[in-house]
């Protein structure tokens, strides 16, 4: 008995490190665009559309076609990541990891390659290999997200370091970028990432649950390769649809019923879930904008200096590396309160909102940051920029991930999940028309753009004020209820 203890522990640790791998070298690959649009334009895609143009009596070559086309392939490829990820939720919420998992692979491989046997005569394959890329990193991620629930305290913590490493894995383009620089083909790389589906396949089967990781967790909960006798989880669908994890063993015991948990529509229509998603929506056009239009922003500051915009380019990559770094402070802080006494009457769940609200609050305050800094044409600047970009991408995304988590029923989690990022997906099409009109009306300058979103942005100052609101709320009822009972 001790000894398969023993193994439950290290198979535990060997999950959370295996997945943190996983996201790290794959699951956000594709927001390393532009490192791949720097190889991609060498190798001549869409060079078709670049065209001869006279200008002060000087005939020079014009690429903004060519420019829009490679945007045009990253708000498709983001949008997909997003919006996809609403049929990812409910596909893991009903069949459990394994299919979620399986699917994500099927889907990541294809897109690898796809860029591994196109050219630039086929150009237009990009289109669906960078959005395969894209839904099959996310699953990567969305099912790794669970393993938070095996460490408890610490649950909050580790779901933003996996969205951290989500966000470094951009990095991976960078890689790519240089081995191309040394002589490796294009082919040779995306061939190694679609090789690398045999290691997902086996993690998937030895180091990951069929259904999911509930939390709870149940004493003695087990998964994948066990010894002895396991007692796992199986997933019911109560008579109002929500979904209530039950062991097998304790439902021969006399335990309370399990309490009536939020409907998923009750969940949709809350003031949380769509302050949540405002909050998420604003700041992600803001990021998405900046991504995609990075390498054409770096041509006019540098005034088309190769050397220049490989060297930004190439420190723009190296910064998303420390997505996994920074990801983590945010975590600490949501769990900061974790295993300190709560105030009389405090739920847990009131606690954890509690915490979360400057978590909200700080990435709010990096996003207007962050664009201030982007609306200013100082190349040396964009150091900073890029700094600021990936500390706020990195609390972004996890602390959304850890606020679903928090707030709503886990039952629901991938659903949630999987709407909030498909609306925002909705969102972030517009900086396709934002990045067409700097082109066109504004003759390629994006201050009036970047001034735009810079006063969206503090908009999402908006969701951390109602969570602080809510809770002080709660807590005055609580006093007024302690007063009424100390008179009585």
């Amino acid at each position: 008995m001790l000894n398969c203890e023993g193994n439950s522990v290290v198979r535990r640790w060997l999950t959370l490190v295996t997945g943190l791998v996983e996201c790290l070298c794959f699951a956000g690959a594709v927001f390393g665009w532009a490192s791949l649009v720097f190889v991609l334009k060498t190798e001549g895609y869409f060079s078709s559309l670049c065209v001869n143009v006279t200008v002060n009596g000087t005939e020079v070559l014009d690429c903004s076609g060519q420019d829009e086309q490679f945007s045009l392939v990253f708000t498709i490829a983001s949008f997909m990541n997003n919006f996809l990820t609403l049929p990812n939720g409910f596909l893991f919420d009903r069949f459990g990891t394994t299919v979620a998992r399986l699917f994500g692979i099927f889907l990541y491989t294809t897109g690898t390659l796809l860029v591994a046997f196109s050219s630039s005569a086929l150009s237009m394959v990009l289109f669906p290999a960078l959005s395969f890329i894209a839904v099959g990193g996310i699953l990567f991620l969305m099912t790794n997200m669970q393993v938070g629930n095996l460490f408890g305290s610490h649950r909050s913590t580790i779901i933003t370091l996996y969205n951290g490493a989500f966000d470094s894995s951009s990095a991976i383009f960078l890689v790519i970028k240089v081995l191309f620089e040394s002589g490796v083909s294009l082919l040779a790389s995306f061939l190694c990432l679609s090789a690398c589906g045999i290691i997902h396949l086996l993690r998937t089967f030895l180091l990951l649950p069929r259904d999911r990781i509930p939390h709870p967790l149940p004493d003695d909960y087990t998964y994948g390769m066990t010894c002895g006798k396991s007692k796992t989880v199986s997933l019911k669908r109560t008579a109002n649809g929500v979904v209530s994890e039950d062991n097998a063993e304790q439902m021969l015991s006399k335990e309370s019923p399990p309490k009536e948990e939020k409907s998923f529509r009750e969940c949709v229509l809350s003031r949380f879930f769509l302050l949540q998603l405002m909050w998420l929506s604003v700041m992600q056009l803001r990021h998405y904008l900046f991504i995609g239009t990075l390498n054409p922003m770096l041509q006019r500051l540098t005034q088309g200096e190769a050397s220049l915009v490989s060297q930004y380019t190439n420190a723009f990559a190296v910064t998303q590396l420390c997505g996994i770094l920074c990801a983590p402070w945010n975590g600490l802080i949501i769990d900061r309160h974790k295993g300190k006494p709560r105030a009389s009457g405090e739920s847990e769940q009131e606690a954890d909102l509690r915490s979360s609200v400057l978590s909200l609050a700080l990435t709010a305050l990096q996003c207007v940051l962050f664009s201030v800094c982007t609306s200013i044409p100082l190349l040396p600047l964009q150091y900073l920029t890029f700094i600021l970009q990936v500390l706020n991408r990195s609390f972004l995304y996890g602390g959304n991930a850890a606020f679903i988590s928090i707030a709503f029923p886990s039952c629901h989690f991938g659903k949630l999940y999987g709407l909030i990022m498909a609306l925002s997906a909705v969102v972030a099409l517009l900086q396709y028309p934002c990045f067409a009109l700097v082109k066109g009306y504004l003759g390629g300058d994006p201050l009036y753009v970047n001034v735009a979103l810079t006063l969206l942005s503090l908009l999402a100052f908006i969701h951390p004020l109602s969570v602080y609101l809510h809770c002080r709320g709660l807590a005055s009822q609580r006093d007024k209820s302690r007063d009424a009972a100390a008179a009585s």
